[in-house]
């Protein structure tokens, strides 16, 4: 039986996904790149620890979270779909989304995920803002640890969010329903 000739995407899909990175490390598909990250630092697991208990106490809505959750978001043209795993990532509990998802799942059901710049910044800023927004997953929060900043992107449409609120390290951001809680940053600084 002759076979259809597979498309470079689908070459690319096959590659990462049979891909076995050293403990610890990190491999997502981003846009037809496949990035390998290594372990986070412990600064980077602090600003993740803040946000998981001022959530876990404060939401307006019960959330299940994530550290190592794999999304599979549509991609921005011909690549395969793009292999996402944000630092974290918030669903409201009564969904039960994580309970038997696959390792990849789709990232429909998602009220947040959660970024924490560490080695390539520009990621986190730019391609990953964009998977995030075509999820479409409503509420991107990013840490930028180099800028002192929070960002908390909202409104998505197309490729990009249409709604940011920056503050510096030590001011609060709004994290609207389904959490509505203002999500204070002073121990950030």
């Amino acid at each position: 039986m002759p076979h259809e000739p597979l498309s470079q995407a689908d070459v690319l899909l096959e590659g990462f996904l049979a891909l076995e990175t050293p403990e610890g490390f990190r491999a997502e598909l981003i846009e037809g790149e496949i990035v390998v990250t290594p372990p986070p630092d412990g600064d980077h697991e602090d600003y993740i620890s803040l946000i998981l208990k001022q959530v876990i106490r404060s939401a307006r809505t019960d959330m299940d979270f994530s550290g190592n959750k794999g999304l599979k978001l549509r991609s921005g043209g011909g690549c395969p779909k793009n292999h996402v795993i944000p630092d974290g990532t918030f669903a409201p509990t009564a969904r039960r989304l994580y309970r038997g998802a696959d390792p990849w799942m789709p990232c429909e059901g998602v009220s947040l995920v959660v970024e924490v710049t560490s080695s390539k910044p520009s990621a986190d800023r730019g391609a990953k803002r964009h998977c995030y927004a075509r999820g479409p997953i409503p509420l991107y929060l990013l840490v930028d640890r180099e800028e002192s900043s929070v960002t908390l992107f909202s409104d998505p449409e197309g490729d990009d969010y249409r709604q940011h609120c920056t503050v510096p390290f030590g001011k609060s951001v709004r994290l609207p329903a389904p959490f509505s809680l203002d999500l204070e940053t002073a121990e950030f600084i």
